[in-house]
């Protein structure tokens, strides 16, 4: 040809004057239930923040309804705009100390890789039993899939485990960690050759520190785990990790490639995760790299979302079946049910509390003299709030009982379904009476979560739950989730 004729001719020209693109982001470890919505409500929320491929892990639906569970969740996302690769729920139930609805066995794991929709072997949350029990659950499902699927990626949940017992279940085929990271944990993972999935909790200083200073962006990248409807709203998803690590001061450059290239090759997506050619056209125009100010989104090259046009996502009609709406098989309960026995007939009784510390998921355990009467805990009396679980699916309304304190609600009650891993209805008060009023409230919904100040008043706050899978779509506006935290907060506590 001669020289300097261009002989390529484009399909299609985007004006991107002035703007940055960048691949569309890559999250290959978050519960979509967690933001108790819908997948294709909750692909539409991910356009609008940059997301285009996500590993979806559905154990909170799979510990309700099991592979039928997983196999609609699927069947939900095949008509969505971000492309939705399964991890296979590992570990359910995660222990044997709750019922659940259903469970996944070996079969069950055969069956959803036969699929097409399956990426990864999902975290293996029983970590204690590889290292203590060879013949456990957690090990048989370890060998099958070494045996079966050499290539398919484990992923892992172990935290603080370290020096010989994490070397253990490394070598057992677990070889990621997504949760909460010290420097010393991280320190040890990666030299061990651990893939290392930083959520935002892990985002401290130190580990920051650690990973803008050291060339390991081939070890770790970006992911959210789990991500209420609210803060989905109010701050985004992925791209305010990345936003943060930013601010945090690793480079643009570096802070996009943990939620890009390094997500992709994990899970060994090969056709995307840059801007390259072969690749699939899934990017975003930024018009400022550190606030990660987004004007649009391309999905397989066409434009899905606009900043500056109305986003109007197109819903495919998809529903899940009938009897997902009515998993709740628990009468409506009565004061009588919360009775706690003593030890003794009457006097005091000690009873072992669990202390909620500063916000976070850890607790400690402290001791206090419980009065009694007639062989009954009076706890109302103790100081210390009670938690109380309640087996939802019909399977011998088993329960059980604990005293809680510390940063927790020192007030009303909270009741839901949303509660990890099994999904039974859990309760937490400080007077019986809020407590059933909140309980019958959810049961009633068929699965909610509700806060009522007093049993004089209807409950407050109640939003419907991912574990009864909502009807509702992902909106802007404040949601019920959101009303549902700030009065959880109202009522003395941090955590929510």
């Amino acid at each position: 040809r001669p020289e300097g004729e261009d002989t390529f001719q484009a399909k299609q020209v985007i004006n991107a004057e002035g703007l940055y693109m960048v691949p569309g982001f890559i999250d290959i470890h978050l519960h979509i239930e967690s933001t108790m919505v819908t997948p294709e409500s909750f692909s539409a929320g991910l356009l609008r923040n940059g997301v285009t491929t996500i590993v979806p892990e559905p154990h909170e639906m799979a510990n309700v309804f099991g592979l039928d569970g997983v196999l609609e969740m699927i069947k939900a996302s095949r008509n969505c705009p971000v492309d939705m690769f399964y991890a296979i729920p590992s570990s359910v139930p995660s222990t044997s100390m709750e019922t659940t609805g259903g469970s996944i066995e070996i079969e069950d794991m055969d069956a959803l890789l036969s699929t097409g929709d399956v990426i990864c072997l999902g975290e293996i949350m029983n970590y204690v039993d590889i290292i203590t029990d060879p013949d456990c659950k957690t090990n048989r499902i370890l060998e099958h899939i070494r045996s079966h699927y050499p290539e398919l990626v484990i992923e892992g949940h172990v935290p603080k485990l370290l020096d010989l017992d994490l070397q253990r279940v490394i070598y057992a085929g677990v070889n990621s960690d997504h949760t909460h990271q010290t420097l010393q944990g991280l320190e040890e993972r990666i030299a061990a050759g651990m893939f290392i999935e930083i959520q935002e909790k892990s985002m401290t200083p130190e580990v920051m520190d650690y990973l803008i200073r050291h060339d390991v962006s081939e070890h770790f990248c970006f992911v959210t785990d789990d991500v209420m409807a609210d803060s989905f709203r109010a701050r985004g998803h992925l791209n305010q990790i990345v936003r943060k690590a930013i601010g945090m001061g690793m480079s643009p450059e570096r802070a996009i490639y943990a939620a890009t290239f390094s997500p992709s090759r994990r899970m060994r997506m090969y056709d995307r995760g840059s801007i390259a050619p072969g690749k699939i056209a899934d990017f975003q125009l930024i018009s400022d790299l550190s606030e990660l100010k987004l004007e649009s989104v391309y999905k397989n090259g066409a434009e899905m979302y606009s900043a500056a046009k109305a986003f109007e996502p197109q819903s495919s009609g998809y529903r899940f079946p009938e009897h997902f709406y009515h998993s709740v098989q628990l009468d409506e309960l009565s004061t009588a049910d919360f009775e706690a026995a003593a030890g003794v007939e009457d006097g005091t009784y000690r009873c072992r509390v669990m202390t909620i510390q500063d916000g976070s998921t850890f607790t400690k355990e402290s001791q206090v003299d419980v009065p009694a009467a007639n062989g009954r805990l009076l706890w109302e009396d103790s100081g210390c709030g009670m938690i109380a679980t309640f087996e939802r699916y019909g399977k011998g309304r088993q329960k059980a009982f604990g005293f809680i304190a510390g940063d927790t609600i020192q007030r009303g009650a909270v009741a839901t379904t949303y509660s990890h891993d099994n999904h039974n209805l859990l309760v937490i008060g400080h007077n019986v009476e809020d407590m059933v009023l909140a309980a019958n409230t959810v049961i009633r919904q068929q699965g909610a979560s509700a806060s009522p100040w007093t049993a004089r008043l209807k409950p407050t706050c109640t939003c419907r739950s991912a574990a009864s899978l909502p009807r509702i779509r992902l909106i802007w506006p404040p949601s019920p989730s959101s009303r549902c935290a700030r009065r959880w907060k109202s009522s003395g506590t941090s955590t929510t």
